[in-house]
């Protein structure tokens, strides 16, 4: 009986140590989508414009090329991908600069903001 009991005893906490992990279903991918992407970041620069009340003339998104103007003070964006994967996105201010010279920070910022930086 003593056996029995000390058997039963021994399989049970044997069995209470085993654990099986199970992955939970749905879909995994082998590498995290990139933050950075060229949509993400012609979204943003066009919102970035938008948001400041530059006017957009020219949107040539296969170029990565966008104008626009406001109150006199042109302003361009280019986006461009890197060759390491990267994007890279680069605004200017031309024309009457002076009636707005914090045109292009605020362009920036909200192009920041849109991109959760």
């Amino acid at each position: 009986m003593k056996a029995g009991t000390f058997t039963a005893i021994l399989v049970a906490a044997l069995l209470i140590g085993c654990t099986y992990y199970q992955t939970a279903p749905g879909y995994y991918a082998t590498t995290p989508a990139p933050v950075n992407t060229f949509d993400n970041s012609w979204s943003a620069a066009v919102g970035a414009f938008e948001d400041q009340g530059v006017r957009i003339a020219i949107e040539d998104r296969s170029a990565g090329f966008l104008a626009g103007a406001r109150d006199g003070i042109d302003v361009t964006a280019k986006v461009r991908t890197q060759a390491d994967g990267s994007v890279r996105v680069e605004f200017n201010t031309a024309g009457a600069t002076a009636r707005d010279p914090d045109l292009i920070n605020r362009v920036s910022r909200s192009y920041d903001r849109r991109m959760s930086r």
